[in-house]
């Protein structure tokens, strides 16, 4: 009966939702009295959001190393470099016209206000939510803060996250209403979003879901899919080619071996010497390098870094054994450059990585599998507790490109610390549990046999929450900022199975209440 009479309800307040399914995404926001209101709202208050943002951080953020990689990238246009290069390219399209941060920064704010607020009315297209719910949902993605300080960094994270919500938009769209020009635009999307980060590497396998549950135009979407696994093989085969030339070692990213060795060590790091097990004759000089800093880097005061938990340092670190390694293999080669000294020794990093892992797998699952794990429940801030990673100048590099003056930067604040985003960690952990429990509760309310939409969805994002768990907390240490695209779609989510449950306690309500009125009616005297 509850089904049925929400069922019913929800008929009510559609009104004619075949007519809703002949207006595309753009017809629909603007022609709707409500969505039009909502998105001449949106326009006015994105521009003041940016504009008093950057009275406050007048200079773009940097992340030291990362930011001046993509920058020489973009300008020597390097074909391959230590982090993917399609980042790169967008700062060399944007070069084009002009090397202001300001539009830099500006060009990133907008798509992620696009990307998000699509994903927000297809939300309200596809699955028609209460008004407040709709309120809340964009508001959230409106005012959220960490679209400024991510879109204010020299960094892929806002680019990413901008193609990431793209992607899975357009997937909401392929399930639900497929088109070839979707299926194309969804196939090209995907690829570009690969040359930008790597993490989209297992994007195809949530395609492959909603492949599954899209009913029309399978032809198409097969066709699609094939297209983006072309692409992105063909761009894996020039970039190993390239890295062979480099280094003479076919390899697709160097990132992989030196990931494997820097999160074995956070393990490693806590084996007892007398515990440590032979290693190969290859690895050993590296081996007695790492044990010799872990003996010499026991006290925390004068070692800070050894607090960290399951983070990068010592895949970055100069005074780390991995890279203290890499240049005792080069002390004869001042010539050889910073990439090919990284690509050269990554094959040897995969391997001792690989050795340590397998060896040790109670300590690695003890000491980076679990603590990677908490992390992914309430990701941390990271670099995003302060202003230009608390740096207050940059590199040549960074002036030159941007025509700094000087290579200061300066806000207008005392000091670089941001405190606005710390509600983070506590949301995404909160948001975790309401989503987990309002699932259960969609399934046991029987949901899922009349939202047959919203079922689908649904499938999409615990797909996609489950594949992003397993890849992150395996590959590299969790941070908000690389975990914000499966939050973002978790929590839309979960509005919309909290506005479910509210419209069926509503409806398990008015039930009651007609049940109560018909007993209460006295019976009939019989004459």
């Amino acid at each position: 009966m509850l089904v049925n009479s929400v069922s019913t309800r929800e008929r009510q307040m559609n009104g004619n939702v075949d007519a809703r399914f002949q207006l595309s995404l753009f017809e629909y926001i603007f022609k709707h009295p409500t969505n039009r209101w909502f998105a001449r709202i949106a326009i006015p208050i994105v521009i003041v959001q940016f504009i008093v943002f950057k009275f406050f951080y007048p200079f773009a953020g940097f992340i030291n190393g990362d930011s001046y990689i993509y920058i020489e990238t973009a300008y020597h246009n390097f074909t391959v470099n230590t982090y993917p290069i399609g980042y790169s390219k967008f700062l060399r399209l944007i070069s084009v016209f002009t090397h202001s941060d300001l539009a830099v920064v500006g060009l990133q704010y907008l798509l992620l206000q696009c990307a998000s607020l699509g994903l927000v009315f297809t939300m309200f297209y596809f699955y028609e939510p209460s008004r407040f719910a709709k309120i809340s949902l964009f508001v959230f993605m409106l005012v959220n803060p960490v679209y400024l300080y991510l879109a204010n960094y020299i960094s892929s994270d806002a680019f990413f996250l901008s193609l990431s919500l793209i992607w899975f938009t357009l997937l909401i769209w392929i399930m639900n209403r497929p088109t070839n020009r979707l299926i194309i635009i969804n196939s090209l999307v995907l690829f570009v979003a690969f040359t930008v980060r790597y993490n989209a590497l297992f994007y195809p396998a949530v395609g492959v879901i909603s492949l599954l549950l899209t009913r029309r135009r399978m032809i198409m979407n097969i066709v699609g899919f094939c297209i983006s696994l072309l692409l992105i093989g063909f761009f894996i085969q020039v970039t190993s080619v390239k890295y062979k030339t480099i280094s003479g070692f076919r390899q697709f990213t160097p990132f992989t071996g030196w990931q494997m060795a820097n999160n074995a060590l956070y393990a490693y790091r806590y084996v007892d010497s007398a515990d440590r097990r032979d290693v190969p004759v290859s690895l050993r000089m590296l081996d007695n390098m790492v044990r010799h800093y872990f003996d010499s880097s026991r006290d925390i005061r004068t070692h800070p870094s050894e607090a960290l938990i399951a983070s990068t340092v010592y895949m970055w670190d100069p005074n780390s054994p991995l890279s203290k390694y890499m240049e005792s293999q080069f002390k004869n080669d001042s010539a050889a450059s910073a990439l090919k000294k990284w690509a050269t020794l990554a094959p040897i990093m995969k391997e001792y990585g690989s050795f340590l892992i397998k060896s040790y797998p109670y300590e690695f699952a003890k000491y980076y599998l679990v603590p990677n794990a908490i992390k992914y429940y309430a990701p941390p801030v990271e670099f995003l507790d302060h202003y230009s990673t608390g740096v207050d100048s940059v590199n040549q590099t960074a002036k030159v490109w941007f025509d700094y003056k000087s290579t200061k930067l300066k806000c207008h604040f005392k000091d670089f610390k941001v405190n606005t985003l710390d509600f983070y960690p506590v949301l995404v952990g909160t948001m975790n549990v309401v989503l987990v429990m309002s699932t259960i509760s969609f399934i046991l309310l029987g949901g899922y046999k009349q939202h047959f939409q919203l079922k689908r969805g649904l499938i999409l994002v615990v797909t996609l929450w489950t594949i992003n768990f397993g890849f992150s907390v395996f590959a590299s240490p969790i941070a908000l900022r690389f975990q914000l695209f499966p939050i973002l779609v978790s929590l839309s989510y979960t509005f919309l199975l909290v506005d479910y449950l509210v419209k069926a306690a509503k409806s398990i309500s008015v039930v009651q209440e007609e049940y109560l009125t018909e007993t209460a009616k006295p019976e009939s005297l019989t004459i």
